[in-house]
């Protein structure tokens, strides 16, 4: 992988990254909607922006540090949106049918794509060059996106994400979309291999590899590739790399033992999404 020793740097340097993300503001279907904005010092000529969604309960500001500090590096401007609260539990996050969620009629693909032309239009970034990720809740978002919008962005990365299963029923994949998911295979949050039966409570979701099989699929893959990852730290989960060829690129980043994470500790997350995205920029 890329330039690792240089981000291994950068994190030991924390405070010498750039200023933190700018709070702004939108008002969208009637509510104020707040989002936070960063910009690197020195933006690629591609302009290119990351939309970044919060996992469930998360907040916005502050998130994802070790992304602004690859921002910086790879020269992309980043936003973090934040999610409302919803009626069931009362915690903040995006809507993708929980049971719990049952009724909300707050539309959050709506919202995403509404950010996405403010923060072009207001930042002078490139809307072809638009990638968009997300952790667990924010997970759910991408594979949800795939199926609702995917020419809307360049490629998609989601961290612990999981694939509703009312939404693979509802939605079908149209457009091919360059995709990865990064997962733990210990995650009890967002489980591997599914939970078809809703005993968690999160509602139905697919197993882990047969989602992002799915997308491979439909982006033309014929054949897969496997690699286990050199050890990222003396202490990390062994990482296996699989690659879906012959279409359009997806992979899955399968994290052995991994928990409910970004799973920073075992991979240069951030790193790596940065580069999968500059991989598919768009003319």
């Amino acid at each position: 992988m890329k330039r690792i020793l240089t981000i291994l740097a950068l994190a030991v340097c924390v405070s010498a990254a750039a200023k933190e993300p700018v709070r702004h503001t939108l008002r969208h279907a009637g509510t104020e909607r707040e989002y936070y904005v960063y910009m690197p010092e020195n933006l690629r000529a591609e302009k290119p922006l990351v939309i970044m969604l919060h996992g469930y309960g998360g907040k916005a500001k502050g998130y994802f540090p070790e992304l602004w500090q690859a921002a910086e590096e790879h020269g992309f401007a980043l936003c973090f949106p934040q999610g409302l609260k919803d009626p069931g539990k009362g915690r903040t996050g995006w809507n993708v049918g929980y049971p719990f969620q049952e009724g909300w009629k707050q539309d959050d693909i709506s919202f995403v794509l509404a950010l996405k032309r403010r923060v072009c239009r207001e930042f002078g970034l490139d809307p072809m060059n638009v990638f968009f990720s997300g952790m667990s809740n924010g997970g759910e978002m991408c594979y949800y996106l795939a199926r609702r919008a995917p020419k809307e962005f360049g490629a998609i990365a989601s961290l612990a994400g999981l694939q509703m299963a009312w939404i693979y029923e509802r939605w079908p994949l149209g457009a091919k979309v360059p995709f990865i998911e990064v997962h733990g295979t210990a995650d009890t949050t967002s489980r591997w291999n599914g939970d078809p039966e809703n005993k968690d409570g999160w509602g139905r979701y697919i197993a882990v590899p047969l989602a992002v099989y799915a997308v491979a699929v439909n982006n033309g893959a014929t054949f897969e590739k496997t690699d286990t990852l050199a050890l990222y730290r003396p202490d990390s989960h062994v990482v296996v790399e699989h690659r879906y060829c012959g279409g359009v690129d997806t992979r899955l980043y399968e994290v052995i033992g991994g928990k409910h994470s970004r799973a920073t500790g075992d991979i240069p997350t951030a790193e790596l999404m940065l580069e999968f995205f500059e991989e598919h920029f768009r003319q």
